[in-house]
């Protein structure tokens, strides 16, 4: 697959997605597609410092802090929905999969700001905007705030391995990189062994992955002067609603 870096316009994305199925956007471009400000994002980052821990990791780990919300975008407008868990079948996720995960909600203050809600449906545009007339205008979304850190020698940001999600799309955008080595996202490509490897350092950059074709993971994380961590946000857009148990 090919790497390429020069997103400039949301045809640029149609045209990566139709040719590669991922996209990779710096910060500059994530600001001029969503119309949002840096300040916008500079406010969004402090909400990483007050995650909840993960007390679902099978490793027993403690790396992981996180929250969860639930929304539907219809239309280019984002609705918050009623707290509900996070599931995902065995067929994703063979390690966390098949149970349901009641993460503690995004910050109330967060979710009633009109620019986070914009941000959500911002990246939901630019799936949209694909030249593909079968898209839906409605998306059943989820935000995951993590927070993967080094206390306990090293964290892993995917313990499951190489996988999909189970949905349609995945933007992965990296908030902050602290002290750390690593980290490094690795995407293949399901139909072969075709894939390409590189790690994400500029805040607020954005990987923008069709999840149908696309599998991808991230290595861990090491401590590289005291104290690291890996901050992202990962939201999940699915057309046929949210993944229920069967």
């Amino acid at each position: 697959m090919r790497l390429d870096l020069k997103i400039l316009n949301k045809q640029d994305i149609n045209t990566a997605l139709d040719q590669q199925g991922f996209c990779l956007i710096d910060s500059t471009a994530l600001l001029e597609l969503t119309k949002l400000s840096a300040s916008d994002l500079q406010r969004f980052a402090t909400y990483w410092d007050n995650l909840v821990e993960d007390r679902y990791l099978k490793d027993l780990g403690r790396y992981r802090f996180r929250r969860h919300s639930s929304y539907k975008v219809e239309n280019q407008q984002t609705s918050l929905m009623s707290h509900r868990a996070h599931w995902q079948s065995l067929d994703y996720n063979a390690l966390h999969g098949g149970i349901n995960r009641m993460f503690e909600p995004i910050d109330t203050t967060l979710n009633d700001s009109q620019s986070w809600l914009n941000l959500i449906s911002g990246v939901a545009s630019l799936i949209n905007h694909k030249s593909d007339s079968n898209l839906p205008h409605t998306w059943f979304t989820e935000a995951h705030q993590f927070r993967i850190n080094t206390m306990g020698g090293i964290g892993r940001p995917t313990p499951e391995g190489a996988h999909r999600d189970g949905v349609d799309y995945v933007a992965v955008i990296l908030i902050k990189r602290h002290l750390i080595k690593g980290g490094e996202t690795r995407l293949f490509n399901i139909h072969g062994n075709d894939g390409v490897r590189f790690t994400l350092e500029e805040p607020w950059s954005l990987l923008l992955i069709d999840d149908h074709r696309i599998i991808h993971e991230t290595t861990p994380i090491q401590d590289n002067g005291g104290q690291g961590f890996r901050d992202t946000l990962i939201l999940t857009y699915r057309s046929n609603g949210f993944q229920e148990p069967k």
